[in-house]
């Protein structure tokens, strides 16, 4: 396909427009939020937001690559396996956070937490039934997101997001004339996801650093955190996600 100037600037301003709407999908609200409700330090929340969207950025452009060069297509029921597996911790991040207000604790820990102590709790049991004695009770260590945890996180996340937006822009850019256009296309779209990421994480972290000074209004947004992870877990897990309406 060849494009005109005109048609090429649109196209590309097309894939900008996808980017920054693809930067709103669910996934990216969940993992953003989880990741910068945890932080103390703004400067670090917003490192790490921003290395989560970096994450996601790499798989994009390394799928997006493949399917320019090489026209590829996507692996079928990727996008299932992974919707379901993020529709379970969303429902375990729910459930932790109605059972932390029940017991007054308005601050709970990251569902990424709560799969690691689960899997300690596990692996003590297991010992204790083969060996056939008891052992000492995994203690419940301090926890934080490391910089390599969240850009993991972000490459599994671009892994399973094969979103409307995200398929568009690898057939927008397979398909705009040749591989360096395809790569600038990719680029303005990867561009468009990083700079709505960035604007999610600054109000994440805004409106996490002022609930904290507010125990009530913290209470809210807890209280809301957690309905909004049963609701979309749910939907996730039975695989309805296209139930949800389209953000942005």
């Amino acid at each position: 396909m060849s494009l005109t100037p005109n048609g090429l600037q649109l196209a590309l301003l097309s894939a900008a427009i996808l980017g920054f709407h693809h930067g709103l999908d669910y996934d990216h609200i969940a993992a953003i939020t989880d990741i910068t409700s945890v932080q103390n330090d703004r400067g670090r929340s917003m490192r790490l937001g921003l290395l989560y969207a970096l994450g996601h950025a790499t798989t994009v452009a390394a799928l997006g690559s493949a399917v320019i060069m090489f026209q590829l297509s996507l692996p079928r029921g990727m996008d299932r396996i992974a919707e379901r597996l993020v529709g379970v911790t969303l429902l375990v991040l729910g459930i932790y956070v109605l059972g932390s207000l029940a017991k007054g604790n308005a601050a709970p820990h990251s569902r990424f937490h709560l799969m690691a102590k689960a899997l300690r709790w596990l692996h003590w049991k297991m010992k204790t039934y083969w060996h056939g004695h008891e052992h000492p009770a995994p203690q419940d260590k301090p926890w934080n997101y490391s910089p390599k945890a969240v850009a993991t996180i972000g490459v599994v996340h671009g892994l399973g997001a094969e979103t409307p937006s995200q398929l568009a822009i690898f057939l927008l850019a397979a398909n705009l004339g040749g591989v360096s256009k395809g790569f600038l296309g990719l680029a303005m779209f990867i561009g468009g996801l990083l700079v709505m990421n960035t604007l999610m994480t600054g109000l994440a972290v805004g409106l996490f650093g002022y609930s904290s000074r507010l125990p009530r209004f913290q209470f809210v947004v807890t209280a809301l955190t957690a309905i909004y992870s049963l609701a979309v877990g749910a939907l996730f897990l039975f695989g309805s996600s296209q139930l949800l309406p389209p953000l942005g």
